[in-house]
């Protein structure tokens, strides 16, 4: 006679990154960035572009895969999605070595703490171009952090004994902890410096 096994009782098998890093218990406590950080569980960072022609479709492609893209341009690693989807698995585990922490999690802090509130724009009023300071929108925020992130680790990397995932880890690690020596958060504090002089 086969012993049936309960499953009822079980908790569900939920998808975890990289097959290490699970999405529970990741928390965004910035709200106006809560619904533009996807962190719908996913076992593998690649919807192959399923958001692309639907507006705001891309706020629902999974944090990490988003990071995964910024990695692929411009440069030496364009459209090298599996060289791009390495570097990063590789910098999450040197993250959780240095800070025993859910790599996720640090880059949802890091992404937090380096998406700019405030920037400028130009504005043209009787032949003569003014900047004014305006409002970041949320998702513009979250793509300007991703970008800062990424440029950050590659001229860490650039003319380095540094590998680019080394590199990555640091930034992450710094924009976490709200560090100035971090490029994103020095960039983020530029550009805000810069706003509030325009207003």
């Amino acid at each position: 006679m086969s012993k049936q096994v309960d499953t009822t009782t079980s908790p569900p098998n939920l998808p975890v990154v990289f097959s290490k890093w699970p999405y529970e218990g990741i928390i965004v406590r910035d709200p106006s960035l809560k619904k533009y950080i996807s962190l719908r569980p996913a076992y593998l960072p690649h919807t192959g572009g399923r958001h692309e022609h639907r507006r705001f479709g891309k706020a629902e492609a999974p944090i990490v895969e988003r990071l995964i893209n910024k990695l692929m341009r411009p440069g030496r690693n364009t459209g090298k999605k599996h060289l791009a989807y390495n570097i990063v698995k590789t910098a999450f585990e040197l993250v959780n070595l240095k800070t025993g922490e859910n790599p996720i999690q640090i880059l949802v802090r890091a992404i937090e703490n380096v998406a700019p509130r405030e920037e400028t724009t130009r504005i043209m009023y009787g032949g003569i171009i003014y900047h004014v300071a305006v409002d970041v929108a949320p998702q513009r925020r979250v793509d300007i952090a991703l970008k800062n992130l990424v440029d950050g680790a590659k001229s860490a990397s650039f003319r380095s004994q540094k590998s680019i995932e080394e590199c990555l880890a640091d930034e992450l690690i710094a924009a976490a902890s709200n560090d100035p020596k971090s490029y994103a958060v020095a960039k983020k504090e530029e550009v805000e410096r810069i706003a509030l002089s325009s207003r």
